[in-house]
């Protein structure tokens, strides 16, 4: 959208239209994706003739934390849980995985690939009989990095 100068207009993009993508080329619907993010640790150094009594801080390893998939409970898909036995049985195939925020004319906006993932755990929901609530699984996938790609 432009402005009065006829310069693009940036906006803070929504949180609620996103699409996963497995490397294999399947997409899967979930509702929601948590704990796409790194971090650097740091170093604590000090040489021994530094005349300073305290250390300085150096990049150190980058860290990665596992990201959680949550969606709801379809009987006729069971491709995670196969996935899962792959791991089980000691030959993980490792995927990447893409992330993409979309926007509201369809193309992505920034998306997010994850290096060589693989599932670490499944959870199937809370069943209760009193309640009208969709069953949802979530999905924990590690992975060996995390790439940011934009639009």
């Amino acid at each position: 959208m432009a402005d009065d100068k006829g310069e693009q207009q940036i906006r803070p993009q929504p949180k609620f239209y996103f699409s996963v993508q497995f490397g294999d080329g399947t997409e899967a619907k979930f509702q929601e994706v948590s704990g796409l993010g790194t971090e650097a640790g740091t170093i604590d150094f000090r040489h021994g003739n530094s005349p300073v009594f305290s250390p300085i801080k150096m990049p150190g390893l980058h860290k990665v934390g596992d990201v959680t998939l949550r969606r709801g409970v379809v009987a006729a898909d069971s491709d995670l849980w196969n996935w899962l036995k792959e791991v089980k049985a000691n030959t993980p195939q490792r995927r990447t995985v893409t992330v993409s925020l979309i926007e509201a004319t369809g193309k992505s906006a920034r998306a997010w690939l994850l290096n060589n993932a693989w599932p670490t755990k499944i959870t199937a929901g809370d069943l209760k009989a009193e309640g009208n609530d969709v069953a949802i699984e979530s999905l924990e996938l590690a992975h060996e990095g995390i790439e940011l790609i934009s639009a």
